[in-house]
């Protein structure tokens, strides 16, 4: 693959939230997973462990343990972030990003829900049998897209999203050597 093909493949994911109804396999589900277990950390310490879950009575009650993780409770299946620590948020962060371009390399869907606030994450913990002294914010739907419009940003009532679309200018965004100096 070339620098360009690559880079479109990463600009070319978006969020999913609709899913088709049918499983994502095995070896997709063990292909994401590599990649989250070969991502970078802090001084290669990997502080996760990952926690896969398929049965749809769990992913249901998962869903509402978070303002906006509804797509939870449609997914064929999650993968739930376990941190050893607070500290370790820069790589929970890095793991999910990850796992979810691991996830868009099978053509399968994914969007992040965090499990807040800290009574949610009690409850999630509880549920899943964590042991309490590890962080559990962050869970990702992964699936199918249910259809092309699954791509698109919308809410889950099928209302366009509030939110921004498309991407603010690189010259908004970049500063050379200087604040306020810009690239372009």
């Amino acid at each position: 693959m070339s620098s360009e093909e690559i880079v479109k493949f990463m600009r070319s994911m978006r969020s999913v939230r609709r899913f088709a109804p049918r499983p994502v396999p095995e070896d997709a589900i063990r292909g994401i997973l590599e990649v989250g277990r070969w991502t970078g950390s802090a001084k290669n310490t990997q502080p996760w462990e990952l926690l896969l879950v398929r049965e749809p009575a769990t992913l249901q009650a998962l869903s509402k343990l978070g303002q906006f993780a509804e797509h939870l409770a449609r997914a064929p299946m999650a993968v739930l972030l376990i941190m050893n620590s607070t500290a370790n948020r820069f790589d929970s962060g890095r793991l999910a990003e990850r796992l979810m371009l691991g996830g868009w390399a099978y053509g399968v869907g994914s969007c992040i829900a965090s499990l807040f606030p800290e009574e949610n994450e009690a409850q999630a913990k509880q549920l899943l049998r964590v042991p309490g002294d590890r962080e559990m914010r962050t869970a990702i739907s992964f699936g199918y897209p249910a259809d092309v419009a699954a791509l698109r940003a919308s809410s889950d009532a099928g209302r366009r999203s509030v939110l921004p679309m498309g991407r603010k200018p690189l010259n908004d965004l970049v500063h050379l050597e200087r604040y306020g100096e810009h690239i372009i």
